[in-house]
């Protein structure tokens, strides 16, 4: 059994059921027993149509293994962090292959205080285990027994805010018929807020699509639907919900970027002095706003496991990537695709701002092209011929993650993915959008000839 590439960077994903079945969810789920040693671990599946199948698979494996099980159902990958920290349990497992095509599923792992488990802390241990080891049945197998977190999960996800200072604001919430409306449901009787909801209804055959809103082609029925209802905002949801995404009240996209920096001011209005983790694809406009906002800025190579340690490391009180993943130190140091929106609705309601006047200046005076990727031959020579290109006259080169150069008044990173095959280049500018337009243009031209 070869499982090279079902065991990824961060986590377990492959094509049901070729690269992954019941059979291999069984070993997984041995596999982790045998690696992490838990004596109680909890267990959640987002709502693809393969994901029971596979929870079951895995349950068997760990509880086969003399761990007891707390199955928490339907939930997003918050959840099974939420449940590890809170109860608190010695692991947890989530099935989930978050925005991939209907026909995958994966797996996602945590230890105890919700630490993740990638390649870089014993993923691939895992998967040496699971291609080859004979399991054995403990002698006293484990026990399984439902938890219901939905109360103490909504309690946790109120305390960021103060429900008396918001505004009956209205909200057009887009789940991509993931499981992100289950947990807007759960807060909504708590908030003065009008959802418009749509897509709302979680469907494990995605009859709209794979929700994905970093991709431009699907943010059209979120944008329609905004202009629609006059909305003050629209946000919208991947499938196992760990990101989110803000429209403005015109239905303008709001990179992930600018939303780093306003929840950064946010925390350090909270927390002042107060250490802030962030990712090295787009810098200027965080370094700017968190230095001048009486922070500490912390950069740090992206991805969520490398952003949790440096957060532990620094005791940060929030971290956050272009990429819209959120890291919050009261949420054990993870990321939630729901904290961020309730963050952003009381700025809205307390500063009486709209989202467009709360990030408008930022983005004025730190355009950025967006992340853009490119499927390239060769993606390492790429970066290293660019390097060799730019470097000469350039004020800064860093290697955190991939290749960043600065230059006085523009910079840009390179970096291959660490979960697809591609090469990712983000531009950005002090307060020049022609010349971000002109630098890209001129290195995507750069890098076709890869």
């Amino acid at each position: 059994m070869d499982l090279s590439n079902t065991f990824k960077a961060y986590d377990v994903r492959g094509r049901i059921p070729d690269e992954l079945n019941a059979d291999i969810a069984y070993r997984i789920g041995c596999s982790y027993a045998e690696f992490v040693k838990p004596k109680k671990v909890c267990i959640g599946r987002d709502i693809r149509l393969s994901s029971a199948e596979l929870c079951a698979a895995a349950t068997r494996g760990l509880l086969d293994s003399g761990v007891d099980v707390c199955d928490i159902g339907i939930c997003g990958t918050e959840g099974t962090y939420f449940a590890t920290f809170n109860t608190p349990l010695d692991g947890g497992v989530m099935v989930t292959a978050s925005h991939n095509p209907p026909d995958y599923n994966g797996l996602k792992f945590v230890r105890e205080q919700s630490r993740p488990i990638s390649g870089d802390t014993g993923l691939q241990d895992m998967r040496k285990l699971t291609e080859s080891a004979t399991f054995k049945k403990a002698a006293k197998p484990g026990t399984r027994r439902e938890l219901d977190i939905r109360e103490s999960y909504t309690k946790h996800l109120l305390s960021y805010v103060d429900a008396k200072r918001l505004k009956p604001l209205k909200v057009v919430v887009n789940a991509g018929n993931g499981g992100a409306g289950a947990a807007v449901d759960l807060v909504e009787k708590h908030l003065p807020f009008q959802f418009i909801k749509m897509y709302h209804e979680p469907d494990g055959t995605f009859p709209h699509g794979v929700p994905n809103p970093l991709l431009e082609q699907n943010r059209a029925p979120t944008i329609e639907m905004i202009r629609k209802h006059k909305a003050d905002i629209g946000i919208a949801w991947d499938g196992d919900y760990d990101r989110c995404f803000f429209f403005d009240g015109e239905g303008r996209f709001i990179e992930g970027y600018y939303i780093v920096g306003m929840l950064a001011v946010a925390f350090l209005d909270r927390y002042p002095g107060a250490r802030i983790v962030h990712d090295p694809r787009l810098t200027w406009n965080t370094l700017d706003i968190v230095t001048k906002s009486g922070g500490v800025p912390v950069i740090c190579k992206s991805g969520h496991a490398f952003i949790k340690d440096k957060m532990r490391a620094v005791d940060a009180v929030y971290g956050g990537e272009m990429s819209a993943h959120h890291y919050f130190r009261d949420f054990s140091y993870c990321d939630s695709g729901m904290i961020p929106w309730l963050l952003v609705l009381e700025l809205i309601s307390t500063t009486g701002k709209s989202l467009a006047e709360l990030v408008g200046e930022r983005m004025e005076r730190f355009p950025c092209s967006g992340e853009i990727n490119s499927k390239l031959k060769d993606g390492k020579r790429a970066i290293e011929e660019a390097r060799k290109k730019y470097e000469p006259g350039s004020e800064w080169v860093d290697f955190t993650d991939g290749l960043s150069i600065e230059f006085k008044e523009w910079r840009f990173n390179l970096r291959t993915s660490n979960t697809e095959p591609l090469v990712r280049l983000n531009v950005e500018s002090r307060g020049n959008a022609a010349l971000v337009r002109d630098k890209t243009g001129e290195l995507l031209k750069f890098l076709a000839a890869f």
